[in-house]
């Protein structure tokens, strides 16, 4: 049975087997189990098929046309995205609290106690993997999603609704099953910089499924495919974002979340307010253990198909051409009996709409191309002016670096995403079972900034090779404008090349669900007497069910090319026709983008090559510069120690440098905004120019946020003390969900139990978490965060008690020890004495984001 404790934070939901009979908790993991299951053998038979088609794509070739741009390997190597304050409303105390937000190269959201604590390499308070997320910019939006993810309990007039913001700016980060994230800025601008910060974070997060797995990836998408067809649910999804657990794990989500609601959902005490917000924290909380869960199962079906791929893969190089012929002749036999029908259905019901859903894709994609083009063309322009103004090669130094990461600054590249808000699929998104076109926007927006930064690759490969060939500035000024001319021919026929693919996927993914849904009465049932046509040797390779899918696609794909054809003919969208191949007029091109990357600053500006680590970490850059009102003040920071009311003693030992506390309640911020409008003579904060290093030296997390979020019920209100600095932390394990620790001067934490892997992000260029070393825990606690990865070598620490806060002692005591009154337990300090802080511990993975959720 469920049941609702009400403590201290408010409703927590326990699950226990013992109340009677199985309870939820027994019954998400039987529903998991079994979703899981039937998921694992899809993907069993999946793997088969994929591993097939990718040795005999090796063999056969057949690739496409050769791109004409560079593709940069390494991207955002020791480089931050995006910095700043905002305020943070904690669930837990029900206070808004600044924070110091750092967005690093893999696109993780990482919030500290302030700027101070970042440049100190103190742990963050929150970690969080956007992927699934929603970015709102107003509480009515969230406030009517709230309501409808729990059916009749609306606040009546005249209540207080579930969230209060002291500004009229707020950032909020929604999701359907995870817990959610309140900010708020204080100015229309602000807000406008963090929307298109977050928006970049959730789209590189969505994209965590590998592309360059060229077995793994294929066999994941089409089993899910495949497990969905099974329910009779066809056409897109939505919620198909992330990495490969955080997919399964919505998977289990969509069909599990209703029956809870269901069960649940009447069972709810108090007012409106409490019951959402409660049923919030429940959602939360399973779908933590279906993450668990499903983890554990995946990785035992991978590792599974992973032993048997050496004999399967010799199977296939021994066998190809049977398999191949086997295949062709069961084809055959399939075109013969579906293709009649299919081609009816085609006629009927989707060759009349090709060309309007073409239309619709066309407008705003090529719009937003030919701003990338625009962006890409005024950047480069601006820079020849500046230097003819300026001078100098230092001059093209500072500008080439900024210019290096212009694809993947959010602000700028917002006016290129923003072309793809026009996409509408009126009328035909309901006659073809399109439920939302966010995964077409999505795509889109990857292949731009994908295309600005070959472009910009490209553009500074020739560069480089020209610069020790110039004589003088009015060369200089000249070979800048020869060379983006020559790179701007190549964007336009690598864009068209990209469109012309991204356009006939769309297509083939909005009108092949609804094919085989229109089939399936009359085609389905009867493909079972087409299995005993495949050998049994080869019936891992060859699966009915593919074959048949791959005999639909036949019957649209010519019409789909032709409409591509026509649309290129008409020359309307800037397409180039197919019959127009650019060839390789810079044969050595491709071989210099092979060569080291390219430091402008390093190479240029005379610094020594040997540096400590630190060093290198201040002089990273940051893409975008640290967000400034037009008075040049940053809201929160200046004059801090002034304007914000500490909600908590100061820690002993006062560090004339300690970061200061920040107001608690929405009166208290709307004071502070007050103070501070009327502030005057103050100076901006200097640009932050450290950036994220690839592991960090810190430690556990202080509150570890996945992608499904942190439990918002675990984790306690700050203690006195709370808001200190100089944290040393032992290495961190799997913190109870949403456990917020916070720092404390001179304190030691005890270890937790596992560091968290990330998603894979295609382009991440940090170490993996294999490779790093850990304290070893002991068991975890219930509901941890992510079970503990096999195969990192651990030494021997305790493992935290859920919810468990750290806070500091008084003045003059050596070292921290926990009362019973923060953990429910006492905790003897390690050693004796307090140590220095060690290099032990890890924040970001190397896949691409920092949680595993």
């Amino acid at each position: 049975m469920c049941c609702f404790i009400f403590g201290p934070l408010g409703f927590v939901v326990c699950f226990r087997s013992s109340c009677g009979r199985a309870g939820h908790g027994s019954a998400s993991a039987e529903k998991t189990g079994k979703v899981l299951g039937e998921f694992c053998r899809c993907y069993k038979e999946q793997y088969g098929v994929a591993l097939f088609n990718s040795v005999r794509y090796e063999i056969e070739g057949n690739g496409g046309p050769q791109a004409q741009l560079l593709h940069r390997k390494v991207p955002l190597e020791d480089h931050v995205i995006y910095s700043g304050n905002l305020f943070q409303y904690i669930e837990e105390n029900k206070k808004w609290r600044n924070r110091f937000c750092v967005v690093p190269h893999n696109y993780g959201l990482v919030l500290y106690e302030n700027k101070l604590a970042y440049e100190r390499d103190l742990s963050p308070r929150v970690l969080v993997n956007s992927a699934g997320y929603k970015i709102l910019t107003s509480v009515d939006q969230y406030l009517e999603l709230v309501n409808n993810s729990l059916p009749g309990v609306t606040p009546k007039s005249g209540q207080s609704p579930i969230l209060k913001c002291p500004t009229d700016f707020p950032l909020i980060l929604w999701h359907p099953y995870a817990r959610h994230y309140y900010f708020c800025v204080m100015t229309g601008k602000e807000q406008e910089k963090w929307r298109a910060v977050f928006q970049d974070c959730v789209r590189h997060c969505n994209n965590g499924i590998s592309e360059d797995s060229k077995v793994e990836a294929p066999a994941f998408t089409d089993a899910v495919r495949m497990y969905r067809q099974s329910k009779e649910q066809y056409g897109t999804w939505d919620m198909l974002c992330g990495n490969e657990t955080q997919v399964l794990s919505n998977l289990v989500m969509e069909e599990l979340l209703p029956e809870l609601r269901t069960t649940i959902g009447p069972r709810l005490k108090g007012k409106a307010q409490e019951r959402q917000r409660t049923w919030i924290q429940i959602s939360d909380a399973v779908y933590r253990m279906v993450y668990e869960q499903t983890k554990a199962q995946y990785d035992a079906a991978t590792a599974k198909c992973e032993q048997e791929r050496p004999q399967m893969e010799s199977t296939i190089r021994t066998d190809m051409d049977q398999i191949i012929t086997s295949k062709e002749h069961l084809a055959s036999k399939i075109r013969a009996f579906v293709l009649p029908k299919a081609e009816i259905c085609v006629r009927n019901h989707v060759q009349p709409y090709i060309s309007s859903i073409l239309e619709a894709l066309m407008t705003p994609t090529s719009q937003g191309f030919a701003e990338v083009r625009e962006v890409f063309f005024k950047e480069v322009t601006d820079m020849n002016m500046n230097i003819v103004n300026e001078g100098g090669l230092e001059k093209l130094v500072e500008y080439m670096e900024k210019l290096s990461h212009l694809a993947f600054h959010p602000v700028k590249m917002q006016s290129c995403y923003e072309k793809m808000d026009q996409l509408k699929l009126e009328g035909l998104q309901q006659r073809f079972d399109v439920s939302s076109t966010s995964v077409f926007k999505q795509r889109a927006q990857i292949h731009m900034r994908q295309q600005m930064d070959d472009a910009v690759y490209t553009f500074e490969t020739l560069l480089h090779q020209e610069l020790g060939k110039l004589q003088g500035k009015d060369d200089l000024c000249k070979s800048i404008q020869r060379i983006l001319e020559r790179v701007l021919k190549k964007y336009d026929y690598d864009s068209s090349t990209v469109r012309k693919k991204f356009f006939r996927e769309a297509l083939l993914q909005i009108t092949i669900p609804f094919l085989l849904k229109k089939l399936a009465p009359t085609c389905k049932g009867e493909l079972v007497k087409f299995q005993e046509l495949i050998f049994e040797d080869f019936a891992s390779f060859i699966l009915v069910e593919n074959t048949y899918e791959e005999v639909v696609l036949q019957s649209v794909m010519k019409d789909i090319m032709q409409a591509v054809k026509e649309a290129a003919v008409q020359r309307k969208h800037n397409l180039y026709r197919d019959s127009m191949v650019m060839h390789n007029s810079d044969p050595n091109l491709h071989l210099l983008g092979e060569g080291i990357p390219i430091d402008w600053g390093e190479e240029y500006s005379g610094q020594p090559e040997a540096e400590l680590d630190t060093d290198k970490r201040r002089r990273a850059k940051q893409v975008v510069s640290v967000i400034q009102d037009d008075e040049g003040v940053l809201p929160y920071e200046v004059g801090a120690e002034a304007l914000l009311q500490p909600s908590s003693p100061e820690p002993r030992e006062p560090d004339p440098g300690a970061p200061p506390s920040s107001p608690d309640g929405v009166e208290e911020i709307r004071e502070v905004l007050a103070k501070e409008s009327l502030g005057d003579g103050v100076e901006a904060e200097e640009r932050l120019m450290n950036g994220t290093d690839a592991t960090r030296k810190s430690g556990a997390t202080e509150e570890v946020a996945v992608a499904a979020g942190s439990v918002p019920g675990d984790v306690p209100p700050q203690g006195p003390g709370s808001e200190g600095d100089g944290v040393h932390h032992a290495t961190p394990a799997s913190p109870t969900p949403g456990a917020e620790v916070p720092s404390g001067a001179g304190v030691q934490h005890a270890a937790p139990a596992s560091s968290m892997p990330a998603s894979p992000v295609p382009g991440a260029d940090v170490p993996s978490e294999s490779s790093v070393q850990h304290a070893a825990p002991a068991s975890p606690k219930p509901r941890a965060d992510v079970p503990s990865e096999a195969k990192v070598p651990h030494d021997t620490p305790a493992s935290p008690a859920p919810g468990a806060e750290t806070s500091s002692l008084s003045a003059g005591t050596a070292c921290h020890q926990p009362s019973d009154k923060e953990t429910g337990e006492e905790v003897a300090p390690p050693g004796g004495e307090c140590s220095p802080p060690q290099p032990t511990g890890t924040t970001e993975s190397g896949e691409g984001v920092q949680t595993e959720f």
